[in-house]
């Protein structure tokens, strides 16, 4: 496990510096270049791990590229937060840097595309051969984009279109295995923290596959209460749930006359608010209540107590939207949908079921 040390000598800064940045302390004077250099550090750190593990007992990737380069030379990303945005949430750094790395082993230049608000500007893409798409945009927007870029892939998003390849994992199954590891480790009362999703213009309350598996889980067992289902409205469909969404839904759980005796939190940013809450309170964690969340960021291993949550493999799914690009310009002329596996993360936060 990557230490703060380690992060802290890569970068040229001190221990304390990358400590208080990994925990989003805001009134430290650094300045974003800095900050992105730490998150995307601390992050890559963890992502170069597993890959030197295979390459240490896997001969060399064969890659086979197509037999026209300039057919390949010019890809592009397509982002749907802005970079500030995505270092609010270093899960998406993580894809990206999955997505750059493979697209370095594959010698493919690649332009970066940032357009949360508004409808991608089409003219980027004029002579683009392929592009990643990451993050959940509307079909709308993906058909209109397609008829300008002969190959889409979508990374970290089903858009339920199935012409396209996408790769992503199963969010509502590791909602599934993380609430099967509460109940067996003993919490009967578990809140959830998450948000309304907004696609099309249409507001799905409870659409988001973390929180409808919640209310399905709890359901098919005869317990479903929705007063623990707490839900924070974002800006937009995909948008990233901020820290300040976990602690205003959390504090309206932590004021029932009976409060749950489990969080589970829609990601590690809304966890960390959650953390604030209850401190705020006057519990601890976890012997008065426990949180666990998803996506496994690096400040996760830093909290106090470190927080147990879902690693969704944020890096492996950038790599595979790159293979899929990468098979679609070879000729491949059917489409491939993905699911990667998730793995749950037990630390100090949540007691680890037998």
């Amino acid at each position: 496990m990557v230490t703060i040390k380690e992060i802290a000598k890569a970068v040229g800064v001190s221990s304390g510096t990358v400590s208080r940045v990994l925990n989003y302390d805001q009134t430290l004077s650094v300045s974003e270049a800095k900050r992105q250099a730490i998150i995307e550090t601390a992050e890559a750190l963890n992502y170069a791990t597993p890959r030197a593990r295979r390459n240490a007992v896997q001969p060399p990737l064969s890659i086979s590229m197509p037999s026209h380069a300039d057919v390949v030379a010019n890809v592009a990303l397509i982002h749907f937060l802005a970079p500030g945005e995505e270092l609010v949430d270093p899960y998406y750094v993580g894809v990206r840097l999955g997505i750059e790395a493979r697209c370095r082993e594959y010698k493919l230049e690649i332009t970066r595309v940032f357009n949360p608000e508004v409808p991608v500007d089409l003219a980027l893409l004029a002579g683009v051969s392929a592009a990643i798409v990451v993050g959940h945009r509307s079909k709308a927007e993906i058909d209109a984009m397609a008829r300008v870029c002969p190959h889409l892939v979508i990374a970290d998003y089903n858009p339920r279109m199935p012409q396209f390849d996408c790769v992503r994992a199963d969010l509502g199954e590791a909602t599934v295995t993380i609430l099967d590891a509460l109940e067996q480790a003993g919490y009967g009362r578990i809140g959830f923290v998450g948000g309304y999703e907004l696609m099309d213009n249409d507001a799905l309350m409870q659409g988001e596959q973390r929180c409808k598996a919640f209310i399905e889980w709890h359901e098919a067992r005869g317990r479903y209460n929705a007063e623990l289902l707490a839900l924070g409205q974002s800006e937009r469909f995909g948008q990233n749930l901020r820290l300040e969404t976990g602690y205003q839904q959390a504090k309206s759980l932590l004021a029932l006359s009976e409060r749950p005796d489990a969080i589970l939190a829609a990601n590690d940013n809304m966890a960390i608010g959650t953390y604030r809450a209850i401190r705020e309170a006057g519990l601890s964690i976890p012997e008065d209540i426990a949180v666990v969340a998803f996506n496994d960021i690096p400040v996760a291993q830093f909290l106090t107590p470190p927080l147990s949550t879902m690693r969704i493999p944020g890096e492996l799914i950038g790599e595979v939207a790159v293979d899929l690009m990468v098979e679609r310009l070879n000729g491949r002329d059917y489409s491939k949908h993905v699911t990667l596996a998730t793995e749950m993360i037990w630390r100090g936060s949540a007691r680890k079921p037998d």
